[in-house]
C-alpha cells in the first residue's frame, strides 16, 4: 500500500460520504472523486481510472434498486445510451493535457453545480412534464457523452440538470438516467482508456474504495427512492459539486499552468 493508514482511512471515508449524497441524487461521485484523488495520486491515470471504477460501483447498485422499484423504464433511456456509449468512448481515448482536463472538468462542474442549486430552490411539488421530439434524447446523449469522457466522469452529472430544467420527466425518473447513463458511460470510457494505454489501476487501495463507494451508493439510492432526493440533500450535493468545482480551478487547473 503507497499510503498511510490514516490518509487510506481518512480517503476511504471521504469516498463513502461522497458515494452517499451523489446516489442519493442519481449521481456515481466522479467528479469528487477526482477532486480527492489529485490530492494523494500522482499519476494523472490512476486518478481517470479510479475515478471510473468508483462510478461504476456506485450506479451498478443504484440501477438494480430503480429497476427493482420501477423507475428505470429502459425502452424510454436507450436512445441517450446509444449515442452516448461511442462518444464517450472516443472522448477517452483523447489523451488530454493535464491542465486543460482540469480545466475543462471544474468548468463543467461548476456549471453544473449552479444549476443544481438553482433548480432544487425553485423545486415543487407541481411538475408539468414536457414532450419532446426524439432527436433531442439522441443528441443530448451524443453531446455530454462526449464530454464525459473527456472529463473521465459518467456525465450523470451534466444530464441531470439539463433534463430537469427541461421537465423531461419527474425527478425520481431523471435521477433513474442519471444513474443509468453513468453506468454505460464509465464502462465505455474505461474502454476508451484501456484502449489508449491509460488505464492505471491504484493498487491495492482501490478495493478498500470500491467497498466504501458500495455502501454509500447503497444508502444514498435507498434515500432516493424513499424520499424522492430531499431538497436538502440536493442542496447539499450542489454546494459539494460548486465547491469541488471551484477547487479543481484553482488548485489543479490554474496552478498546474502557473508552473508548467
Amino acid at each position: 500500500m503507497s499510503l498511510d493508514a490514516t490518509d487510506f482511512i481518512l480517503l476511504t471515508l471521504s469516498f463513502f460520504v461522497i458515494a452517499t449524497l451523489y446516489s442519493a441524487v442519481g449521481f456515481g461521485g466522479g467528479s469528487s472523486y477526482l477532486a480527492i484523488l489529485t490530492l494523494v495520486i500522482t499519476s494523472f491515470f490512476t486518478i481517470r481510472t479510479t475515478a471510473l471504477l468508483c462510478n461504476l460501483t456506485v450506479v451498478s447498485g443504484s440501477c438494480y434498486l430503480y429497476y427493482k422499484s420501477g423507475h428505470l423504464p429502459l425502452k424510454k433511456f436507450l436512445p441517450f445510451v446509444i449515442t452516448s456509449i461511442p462518444m464517450a468512448f472516443l472522448g477517452a481515448s483523447f489523451r488530454l493535457k493535464e491542465q486543460v482536463f482540469f480545466i475543462l472538468l471544474a468548468l463543467a462542474l461548476i456549471v453544473s453545480a449552479i444549476a443544481l442549486i438553482y433548480q432544487t430552490m425553485a423545486l415543487n411539488s407541481n411538475f408539468d412534464v414536457k414532450k419532446y421530439p426524439p432527436y433531442m434524447s439522441y443528441l443530448l446523449g451524443a453531446g455530454i457523452g462526449f464530454l464525459s469522457g473527456l472529463v473521465g466522469i459518467g456525465g450523470g452529472i451534466f444530464l441531470a440538470p439539463v433534463l430537469n430544467h427541461m421537465k423531461w420527466d419527474k425527478p425520481i425518473v431523471i435521477a433513474s438516467l442519471a444513474s443509468f447513463f453513468i453506468l454505460v458511460n464509465s464502462i465505455s470510457g474505461l474502454g476508451g482508456l484501456f484502449t489508449s494505454n491509460s488505464f492505471e489501476i491504484f493498487w491495492p487501495e482501490i478495493i478498500g474504495l470500491l467497498f466504501a463507494v458500495l455502501l454509500g451508493g447503497q444508502l444514498g439510492v435507498r434515500l432516493s427512492i424513499g424520499k424522492l432526493s430531499a431538497k436538502r440533500i440536493r442542496m447539499l450535493t450542489g454546494i459539494l459539486v460548486l465547491f469541488v468545482g471551484i477547487r479543481v480551478l484553482l488548485k489543479n487547473g490554474f496552478e498546474i499552468a502557473l508552473f508548467s
